[in-house]
C-alpha cells in the first residue's frame, strides 16, 4: 500500500427523472443522492438559479463547504503542533462563481472568515499559523481559483 496516495469514492444516482427524462429543460428535476459507504446520504440538487431545490445541497455549496472544512481541519493540526489550544472555531465562508456567455462558469474567488478562540497560548502567533494552515490544505492546494482568508482570533 501506498501510504503517500488515498482514493476516495462516492456513489452518484440522478433521481430527478419526472416520468419523461431529460426531453426538454425544465421538464427534468436536478435531484440526487450522493452515497459513501457507511456515511448517510447525501440529498444534493442544483442551485436554485439553474432549476435546483433549495432545500438540497449543490455542488457549489459543497466545494465551498469543503475548501471551509479542510482550512479548519490543517488550522487544528498546526495549533496542537505549535501550543496553541483552540476552544472555539466558526467560519462564516463565501465564494464567487462567474458565468460565462456560453453557458459554462467558473469560482473566481473563496472567503473564508474563521473566528477562534484560544485560552492558552498568543493571539498574534494563533492567527499567523492561518498561513501555515492554508499552505497544508489539500483542497485550497487543488483549485486553480484565490482561497484568501480573513481571520481573527481572541483570547
Amino acid at each position: 500500500m501506498n501510504l503517500s496516495e488515498h482514493r476516495y469514492g462516492i456513489s452518484l444516482e440522478w433521481t430527478g427523472n419526472r416520468g419523461s427524462g431529460t426531453t426538454n429543460y425544465r421538464g427534468y428535476g436536478r435531484d440526487h443522492i450522493v452515497r459513501a459507504e457507511g456515511l448517510p446520504d447525501l440529498a444534493g440538487t442544483a442551485d436554485p438559479t439553474f432549476h435546483g431545490d433549495k432545500d438540497r445541497w449543490n455542488p457549489e455549496q459543497l466545494l465551498l463547504t469543503a475548501l471551509s472544512q479542510c482550512h479548519m481541519l490543517s488550522y487544528l493540526h498546526v495549533a496542537v503542533k505549535n501550543g496553541v489550544n483552540v476552544v472555539s472555531y466558526h467560519d462564516d465562508a463565501e465564494g464567487t462563481l462567474r458565468l460565462n456567455r456560453d453557458g459554462s462558469g467558473e469560482f473566481t474567488s473563496v472567503l473564508l472568515r474563521p473566528q477562534v478562540v484560544i485560552d492558552d497560548g498568543d493571539p498574534d502567533a494563533a492567527l499567523a499559523l492561518h498561513d501555515e494552515a492554508h499552505r497544508l490544505c489539500f483542497i485550497a492546494r487543488s483549485v486553480n481559483f484565490p482561497v484568501r482568508h480573513e481571520a481573527a482570533t481572541r483570547g
